[in-house]
């Protein structure tokens, strides 16, 4: 037989995602002259003392901000995949991590109020108070920086903010800065 060449076929598959447990192990050493100990420091973590790794707490971000999945639905999800993660425990993650990134929040807002045009919006969001069964209207308020159209090489960027109802003194308070 003589070679003709080769049809190729493909298809998307959704693999499983899977939890692993990372362990390190840091190894002891005892001076035999002076009984000093030595031992490598412990590798940086996002939260101190936290299990959780930097793709977990993105994963749980992400599912929480911007696939909208709420926190006890997460722990849900989790837990059908053999890993228990109270919601009391999720959302100490997102607040430490809100306190982490709480720099990079305050630099974007920063950025996005410098000199240029400014555009503004505010969009309704359901809000699901605790203790309520019925939602309450709240406000995302959308901040936007980007002059490429008159010419500028400045990055664009977004800030945002809610507040739970649509009074101007919000607004005002977002650009104050």
């Amino acid at each position: 037989l003589s070679y003709l060449g080769e049809d190729t076929a493909e298809q998307l598959e959704l693999m499983r995602s899977a939890f692993r447990v990372i362990r390190t192990v840091r190894e002891k050493h005892a001076c035999t002259q002076c009984d000093a100990i030595v031992q490598a420091p412990a590798p940086s973590r996002p939260i101190e003392r936290g299990i959780a790794g930097p793709g977990l707490l993105a994963r749980v971000l992400t599912s929480k901000y911007a696939e909208h999945t709420p926190l006890y639905r997460q722990s849900e999800i989790y837990g059908r995949q053999g890993v228990e993660l109270s919601r009391s425990l999720l959302s100490g993650w997102v607040d430490a991590c809100c306190r982490l990134l709480s720099p990079l929040e305050e630099a974007l807002h920063g950025y996005v109020l410098t000199d240029g045009k400014l555009h503004a919006d505010d969009t309704p969001v359901p809000v699901l108070l605790p203790g309520n069964k019925k939602t309450k209207t709240g406000r995302l308020w959308t901040y936007v920086r980007d002059d490429r159209n008159a010419g500028s090489t400045l990055a664009p960027a977004v800030w945002f903010a809610y507040s739970p109802d649509r009074k101007g003194i919000h607004p005002q308070t977002h650009l104050a800065g």
